[in-house]
C-alpha cells in the first residue's frame, strides 16, 4: 500500500486500525470531526501520520486527502443505535452522504479500494442463526438503515466505476480504546467498569439475550486483509465476528471472573446487575457465520472473549 486514508480515525476502532497500519510502515491520513473521536487516541501513534479536522461530508476537502491514497478504510459514523434513534436526520447525512462523498472523491483520485464499516444492525431481529449475509435485512433503527444503504452504495460504485470495495458487517467490536463513560458506551466496557469500580451494570432485557463479541485486534486484522487481499473485490458484503453468541448474563459473570483473577474485586463479593425495560432498536439474538471472510478475504478470529475482556479490563484498570 502506499498511502491509507482512515476516516473517523480518531475513534475507537479507526485509531487502533491506524495504529497498526503504521506499525507495518504504512503512512497513514487521519480524517476526523472529533464529535465523537478521541485525541487523546491518536496521541502517541508511531509512524508517519497526518490528522486532518474535517467532516467526511466535504468533498473539497476529501479531494484533497485522497491525492496518492490507494486504500481507504472508512470508519466515520455516529456509532450508536441509540443515537441514531434519537436523531435520525445527523444519521443519515454522516451515514449515507458521508459515504456517497467518500466514494465519489476516491473514484475521481484514482483510489484502488474502499473498506466500508458495515454492521451487523443490517440484520435486525431474526430467530434464524447464525447469521448469513445472504439474509434478507430487516432494520430497527436508523442506524442500522444507513449501513444497509451504504453496502449499496459500494457495491453501485464497484459497478459503475471499477473502484474496488467490500463493506464488513461488525459483529460487537470490543477493546481497550472503547470510551466507558460515554452515555452510549458498548456494553463490554460499561460492564467493566461497573467490576472495577464496585458497582452494579445495568443491563436492557432480561440479561438472555446474545451477541457476537469480537475483539479490537480480529476486527482490524480483518481490515488489513480486506486491504491486502489478491482477490478483486466487487462490493461484497462479509460478516467479521467470531461465530459464537453469548449472553449478557455469561459476559457478567466472566467479566467477575477475570475481575478477581486479576484482582479488581473479592472473590466473596457479588457481582448483581439491575435489569431494565428492553431498548428500542436492540435484537434478541446475533451470531455470525463467517464463511463468506475465511473465504474470500482469510479472515479467522484469533482472540477469544476471554482473552479479549483480560486485554480490555487490564487497559481500563491502568487508564
Amino acid at each position: 500500500m502506499a498511502i491509507c486514508l482512515v476516516t473517523g480515525g480518531a475513534g475507537f476502532i479507526g485509531s487502533s486500525l491506524a495504529e497498526e497500519l503504521l506499525k507495518k510502515g504504512e503512512t497513514v491520513r487521519i480524517v476526523d470531526d472529533f464529535s465523537s473521536g478521541l485525541r487523546a487516541n491518536i496521541e502517541n501513534l508511531p509512524g508517519k501520520v497526518e490528522v486532518v479536522e474535517g467532516d467526511t461530508g466535504d468533498t473539497e476537502l476529501l479531494g484533497r486527502l485522497m491525492r496518492g491514497v490507494e486504500v481507504v478504510f472508512h470508519e466515520a459514523a455516529i456509532p450508536s443505535v441509540a443515537l441514531s434513534i434519537e436523531n435520525p436526520a445527523a444519521t443519515m447525512r454522516v451515514g449515507v452522504q458521508g459515504v456517497a462523498a467518500v466514494l465519489d472523491c476516491a473514484r475521481h483520485a484514482g483510489v484502488k479500494r474502499v473498506i466500508f464499516a458495515a454492521s451487523s444492525a443490517a440484520y435486525g431481529d431474526t430467530a434464524t442463526m447464525p447469521l448469513v449475509e445472504t439474509m434478507a435485512p430487516r432494520p430497527l433503527s436508523p442506524y442500522a438503515i444507513s449501513k444497509i444503504t451504504g453496502e449499496q452504495l459500494l457495491r453501485v460504485f464497484s459497478s459503475l466505476y471499477q473502484i474496488e470495495t467490500l463493506s464488513l458487517r461488525y459483529f460487537n467490536v470490543f477493546g481497550p480504546r472503547q470510551d466507558p463513560k460515554s452515555e452510549y458506551a458498548a456494553v463490554i466496557p460499561k460492564f467493566i467498569t461497573a467490576a472495577i469500580r464496585g458497582q452494579k451494570p445495568t443491563v436492557f432485557g432480561d440479561g438472555e439475550q446474545t451477541r457476537d463479541f469480537c475483539f479490537i485486534d480480529d476486527t482490524v486484522n480483518a481490515n488489513l486483509l480486506a486491504a491486502t487481499t489478491s482477490q478483486k473485490l466487487s462490493g461484497e458484503v462479509v460478516n467479521i465476528g467470531r461465530g459464537e453468541c453469548v449472553s449478557l448474563n455469561r459476559l457478567l459473570q466472566e467479566i467477575n471472573e477475570e475481575a478477581v483473577a486479576l484482582g479488581v474485586r473479592d472473590k466473596n463479593k457479588p457481582f448483581d446487575a439491575t435489569y431494565a425495560d428492553e431498548r428500542a432498536g436492540d435484537v434478541r439474538h446475533s451470531r455470525a457465520n463467517i464463511d463468506a471472510a475465511r473465504a474470500l478475504i482469510g479472515y479467522e478470529p484469533r482472540v477469544t472473549l476471554r482473552e479479549g475482556i483480560r486485554k480490555t479490563m487490564t487497559a481500563l484498570k491502568n487508564r
